[in-house]
């Protein structure tokens, strides 16, 4: 048997797409792993803030394409880039053991406190600056694309005098020893999913749903699909500055989330069974746009562009 699985061609993707071809491998002594790398959208436009105007779904469109299209099998993703609604077709066949969802700071300076005014820190994403933005007013925040080793680089290289980056990715980079300081959800709330991988396959595609099922960590699904009901609920596009962050615990979920607004930081949180992840992140969604006087994020402008419906399936 072979399996293909598509992948990006990204250091990290790479080690992230092999790790999962290994469990695999040692699950069926006769499966023949390919990986095929995919460029996506968000690889080839590297110089610009990945905004509507560009496309969407920028690091799993083409990816999903190919698996459409049965040019490979299983669809190896970083959870947070997967729209909320995937293309008719395709499933999420598991997700494994969750890495460290935390953001962290890798600073030249020291700790986010100990930062002087006017020190620039570098990301692209309106969440992490909406978060900073309230946490240390004085410093400047600064758009910053590209990977993990090259956003470190830039600290390296004094262009900035730190970023912003997902703890998971350094760990699967073997660059933790880079951390200057892992933030509290109370400081900066990570992005729904971030930390966990999506194993995605065509809904008909029995045998390969089965095998890929065996690598799903349950608490983790859950985890992901309550905070993905939370961002689903809230209308919230890839420009929104919303955390998500659900943990379990003895068949609970518990879900904090949040939204930066113009007038500051709403929080809730919401809890029930793992059984229901879905409705306990719509009723933490439900509450902050209660608490926001909002039906939905698409109406604010300041959430940035709506997300675009490409399915039903979260």
């Amino acid at each position: 048997m072979t399996l293909r699985i598509g992948t990006r061609g990204s250091r990290l993707a790479l080690i992230q797409s092999n790790w999962v071809a290994n469990r695999l491998r040692a699950l069926v002594a006769e499966l023949d792993v390919e990986l095929i790398e995919i460029r996506t959208s968000g690889d080839v436009i590297r110089d610009v803030p990945l905004g509507p105007e560009l496309g969407s779904s920028f690091f799993t469109k083409e990816i999903e394409d190919a698996l459409l299209d049965e040019r490979i099998d299983v669809a190896v993703h970083s959870c947070k880039d997967l729209a909320t609604s995937m293309p008719h077709g395709l499933a999420l066949a598991a997700v494994p053991l969750r890495e460290d969802a935390r953001d962290v700071l890798v600073s030249s300076g020291g700790a986010l406190s100990e930062l002087p005014a006017g020190a620039t820190v570098g990301t692209s994403s309106p969440r992490r600056k909406g978060f900073l933005a309230i946490a240390s007013p004085e410093l400047v925040i600064v758009d910053q694309r590209g990977n993990v080793p090259t956003r470190v680089a830039a600290v390296d290289e004094g262009r900035v005098d730190a970023v912003v980056l997902a703890a998971a990715g350094l760990a699967r980079l073997g660059m933790t020893n880079r951390v200057t300081e892992y933030f509290r959800s109370e400081v900066v709330l990570p992005a729904a999913a971030q930390g966990a991988l999506a194993l995605q396959v065509r809904q008909n595609d029995e045998a390969w749903t089965e095998l890929v099922g065996t690598l799903d960590d349950a608490d983790s699904h859950s985890a992901v699909m309550a905070e993905r009901a939370c961002l689903h609920r809230l209308g919230a596009g890839c420009q929104a500055p919303v955390g998500a962050l659900a943990r379990v615990e003895s068949a609970v979920i518990e879900i904090e989330a949040a939204v930066v607004t113009p007038m500051g930081i709403v929080r809730t949180t919401a809890s029930g069974t793992t059984g229901d992840s879905d409705g306990v992140g719509t009723r933490a969604a439900e509450d902050l746009l209660a608490a926001i006087g909002l039906e939905s994020l698409r109406a604010a402008d300041w959430a940035g562009p709506p997300p675009r419906d490409v399915g039903a399936a979260r």
